[in-house]
């Protein structure tokens, strides 16, 4: 690290390059002065950018007053950029092995409370995310022939997808793709990514457009939520035996059978999210997509923890459940759970 290099030159430097990346046109003086987190003079930024030139940094082409970023320049902006981002995710990661847990206990809590205090069985999906938009895309070396794509989304989803390549590449390669990567897709909402884009980054990757490809389904992947994906806590099935029309030997085997396997209910809750309501839902009888519970009802709300997530409660049982009851007991749960995860993420933010 160049001992001459200040954490203000450093600064400067940093808005040159992403001026630079977003413009394509040599930075002055004048337009980094307007970069609120600087909060220095155009003199003190001129006199800066003149240091950064001397010492290699920064390059001024003959025919403008700017500077453009030199191989050097790219190289310090890089390494500080990868160093951040690595602490960065090792800290997302952290948070969200804690913040997964506590969320776990939490929601098989909510499932076994709700079949208590209403006498009916319950389900609560673990939430999902959506709309979500790129924070940062890391290629890391593993082995000679082998990348890590890390991708980190709004709401700190994380996919890691590990990459063969068909020979060595070296940094300056690597280098050069990240910043490909990162220049084009951050901050943009994952559902914007379209084929002319993925299109225009493989053609600008050159012979490296299928490692693009690849990385590209990683972002991809971020959002695609399988089957086995979305997990589900239930609780309260033995309260089918309440109800005589529901505790037939048959009926009840098979209740409880579906709230076991869940996969029925997984397809419920993931045909409810598809409708994108967020009120209160009621299925009755035959308008229930589930054979097993043509005699019962169910009532669902989404629950919204912000950054984007949200998932659902449901409540099943007959069709003459007390649905005042039921409907007043999920959005008070509604309220309860956000502002029990409210009050976590204020906790890990303070």
């Amino acid at each position: 690290m160049d001992e001459q290099l200040t954490d203000r030159k450093k600064r400067i430097l940093k808005a040159i390059i992403k001026t630079y990346m977003e413009t394509g046109e040599p930075v002055g003086s004048r337009t980094i002065s307007k970069d609120a987190d600087l909060n220095v003079s155009s003199a003190t930024i001129r006199n800066e950018m003149s240091d950064l030139t001397d010492l290699g940094y920064i390059v001024q082409p003959h025919t403008s007053a700017g500077r453009i970023p030199s191989d050097k320049g790219y190289r310090l902006y890089v390494d500080e950029l990868m160093r951040e981002k690595e602490d960065e995710i090792a800290e997302i990661r952290n948070l969200m092995i804690e913040k997964t847990d506590k969320m776990e206990k939490v929601l098989k809590n909510v499932a076994r409370v709700l079949a208590s205090n209403t006498n009916y069985a319950t389900m609560v999906s673990v939430p999902q995310y959506s709309g979500n938009k790129l924070k940062f895309i890391q290629l890391s070396r593993v082995n000679e022939l082998q990348l890590v794509a890390v991708v980190v989304c709004e709401g700190n989803v994380i996919r890691n997808q590990i990459i063969d390549l068909d020979e060595e590449m070296d940094d300056e390669t690597l280098l050069k793709l990240n910043l490909l990567l990162n220049t084009n897709l951050n901050g943009l909402p994952i559902q914007d990514i379209n084929l002319g884009m993925i299109a225009r980054l493989k053609e600008q990757a050159g012979i490296h457009s299928g490692l693009v490809a690849r990385v590209l389904d990683a972002v991809a992947a971020t959002i695609h939520v399988d089957e086995d994906d979305l997990e589900i806590y239930t609780s309260g099935a033995t309260n089918f035996f309440k109800y005589p029309e529901l505790s037939d030997k048959t009926k009840a085997t098979e209740l409880i059978s579906t709230f076991e396997e869940k996969q029925q209910l997984v397809d419920l809750v993931k045909e409810r999210m598809a409708d994108d309501n967020t009120g209160v839902q009621v299925y009755i009888g035959d308008e229930l997509p589930i054979s097993t519970m043509k005699d019962c009802s169910v009532v669902t709300a989404t629950y919204e923890l912000g950054e984007g997530m949200h998932g659902t409660i449901g409540i099943v049982g007959p069709k003459r459940m007390d649905y005042e009851n039921v409907v007043n007991s999920l959005k008070t749960l509604k309220v309860e759970l956000d502002e029990v995860f409210k009050k976590n993420k204020s906790n890990q933010d303070s």
